[in-house]
């Protein structure tokens, strides 16, 4: 059983998937607007209207929310490749602890984790996520 919904599942991937080819499309302003606007639908759909704007007014993520919805907006101004660098400063600052758990997902994943997880991409690894190792 999914924990998300089919509406959920699809504004969310057709949000990441359209983002992805406007930069794969050489930072196309139409995709990337596309994909951030189904992205955000997709993300009130799975967690609500007042717990997205509690997400993104917390005090500890205004930096990061002011830094992604200036990159939309300059993304809608046709200033696609500034609103890309802008907003993904911004994407850093609001989803980043949560790039630590998606590494740890990553390396239970059968094929890719033993990449993750070999000594020499370890720690590189670990230090772009900001994984914290327990001391031995």
């Amino acid at each position: 059983m999914l924990w998300l919904n089919e509406s959920q599942m699809l504004f969310t991937a057709a949000g990441c998937l359209l983002f992805l080819f406007g930069i794969v499309a050489f930072f196309d302003s139409a995709l990337l607007a596309m994909g951030n606007i189904l992205f955000i639908i997709g993300l009130v759909l799975i967690i609500g209207p007042s717990k997205t704007i509690y997400f993104f007014t917390r005090p500890q993520k205004v930096r990061g929310s002011l830094c992604f919805v200036f990159g939309i907006l300059l993304i809608l101004l046709k200033k696609p490749f500034f609103g890309f660098v802008i907003e993904s400063f911004g994407i850093l600052g609001l989803f980043g602890e949560f790039f630590a758990t998606m590494v740890q997902f990553l390396r239970s994943i059968p094929v890719i984790g033993p990449i993750l997880s070999h000594p020499a991409v370890a720690p590189v690894i670990d230090k772009l996520a900001g994984v914290r190792i327990l001391p031995v």
